[in-house]
């Protein structure tokens, strides 16, 4: 039996991709709650008292790490007088480490925007990534809970199977549009477009966290123009308004995705899913984007 005295673990995760993957890889023997909404900006997570109680019953908390919950999980985990999740006990994951993250600033200076001085914590767009989570998942899901380390290596593998799988799929998908430029309101896709042969250098933030201006949009249009790039994606928490109307002067379409199971009508709360989804839009859009 588990450590917990739930009768199966308890766990808590931040956000709704690590819950998928949570969830595949812990199946029937966790009890998986998530405390950001799908919808919402992961680095802004309204932080509701009720996240405490969840937090101070938890066996595992797991979190994305390289500071992309900085700003609302330290009070929480604080409050929560849980020493199992504490940070360096067996029952806490921080999903970044031991992963190599792009964008690691070789300085920290706050003019640039909301810069993550770990790098950037968007790497679950990259299923990849998502598989080498889910390997540290089962990992510390066995240690905590070692009469299931046989059943969590299980579905490990079942998971890992259908990826690679879908790898196949996903990038044959995807191959005719290598090299294209995508725009991007955040710079959430990095990891995403590198996986894929696409390239995502454009935001329409002029920094992180930085609301657009008129000039920089008026710079960001004219660079579209010229490196002839034609899809401009959006989440469900930025302003669609402002997309739209970059994609008019620049003559591009305006992709609506989400980095969360769930965060869109339609896309449920399976992590491979949410990749399905995923391709299928950016392939949609690119190819029309090159439609006549």
């Amino acid at each position: 039996m588990p450590w917990t005295a739930h009768g199966r673990l308890f766990v808590a995760c931040t956000t709704p991709d690590i819950a998928a993957l949570a969830t595949a890889v812990l199946g029937d023997r966790a009890e998986i709650v998530c405390l950001a909404k799908p919808t919402e900006d992961p680095h802004f997570v309204d932080a509701k008292p009720s996240f405490i109680a969840k937090l101070n019953k938890a066996d595992l908390l797991i979190e994305g790490g390289a500071e992309l919950e900085s700003g609302w999980l330290g009070p929480l985990l604080e409050s929560s007088r849980n020493s199992r999740i504490a940070a360096g006990s067996k029952g806490h994951i921080s999903c970044a480490e031991g992963l190599q993250l792009l964008d690691v600033p070789t300085t920290l200076d706050r003019s640039h925007g909301d810069v993550h001085s770990k790098g950037n914590p968007h790497y679950l767009v990259d299923p990849l990534m998502g598989l080498k989570v889910a390997e540290s998942i089962a990992a510390h899901a066995s240690g905590v809970d070692p009469a299931g380390a046989t059943y969590f290596e299980g579905r490990l593998a079942s998971f890992r199977t259908l990826l690679e799988s879908k790898m196949k799929t996903w990038t044959a998908a995807l191959a005719p549009y290598r090299g294209q430029h995508v725009v991007a309101y955040h710079n959430t896709w990095l990891y995403f477009t590198q996986r894929f042969g696409l390239k995502s250098e454009l935001f329409l933030e002029p920094k992180p966290g930085i609301p657009p201006t008129p000039t920089h949009l008026a710079n960001v249009v004219a660079q579209m123009k010229a490196l002839k790039a034609h899809v401009i994606a959006v989440e469900p928490f930025q302003s669609r308004k402002t997309a739209e109307r970059v994609a008019m002067q620049a003559n591009a379409v305006v992709l609506e995705v989400t980095q969360y199971p769930g965060g869109l009508k339609g896309w449920d709360s399976d992590y491979i899913h949410m990749i399905d989804q995923l391709v299928a839009g950016f392939v949609s859009s690119l190819g029309e984007s090159r439609s006549p």
